[in-house]
């Protein structure tokens, strides 16, 4: 799983990765949030509505379930079974709260964090994606030091200053956790 502030280049790198790893998936989270211009349900996210949401946590269809920003998030099963039944690795973009709770119900998964340069970075980024209003920037940028602060709780952190090198970073560190979950030569 990979997790790491809104902003940090989780979802870049992680792309990266996918274009020279052909057995990884990332599996595709539920959220009740808005779909933003561009996003397709089923792609970046499952779009429902909170009482849909609830009525799967109800029924335990999420392998792990969280609240940020105001939305719920979380990852179902379903798109674990799929992502595995195909004999792919999975990869999960998590926030914290929902890594927390992964650990908990798949302790043998591997974390990584993926760390901003800095805030002032950090908060940069989130302002030059204008997809967030300013309050929404500033929540996300509170939340950011929260999670910086627990990066210590992961497998692996990976500072995102410069694309290709965290870019290169991330598959190592997949690559090695992949062949040494399959058995393969450690390195």
């Amino acid at each position: 799983m990979v997790s790491g502030p809104s902003g940090a280049g989780k979802g870049t790198l992680i792309k990266g990765a996918l274009e020279r790893i052909g057995d990884l998936a990332v599996a595709v989270s539920a959220t009740t949030r808005a779909m933003r211009p561009g996003e397709v349900d089923g792609r970046e996210y499952h779009f429902m509505s909170r009482a849909e949401f609830a009525r799967l946590v109800e029924s335990g269809a999420f392998l792990e379930h969280a609240e940020f920003a105001g939305n719920r998030y979380g990852t179902l099963n379903t798109e674990l079974d799929r992502i595995m039944d195909s004999g792919r690795s999975v990869i999960l973009e998590i926030e914290l709260q929902g890594a927390r709770n992964v650990r908990v119900v798949r302790p043998e998964s591997v974390s990584v964090f993926i760390e901003p340069p800095s805030l002032e970075e950090l908060a940069r980024r989130l302002r030059a994606r204008a997809t967030d209003a300013d309050e929404e920037i500033e929540a996300r940028l509170e939340v950011a030091r929260t999670e910086v602060a627990a990066k210590a709780e992961f497998d692996h952190v990976i500072l995102n200053d410069e694309i290709g090198r965290a870019t290169d970073e991330l598959v190592s560190v997949i690559e090695s956790e992949v062949e040494v979950a399959s058995g393969g030569p450690q390195g």
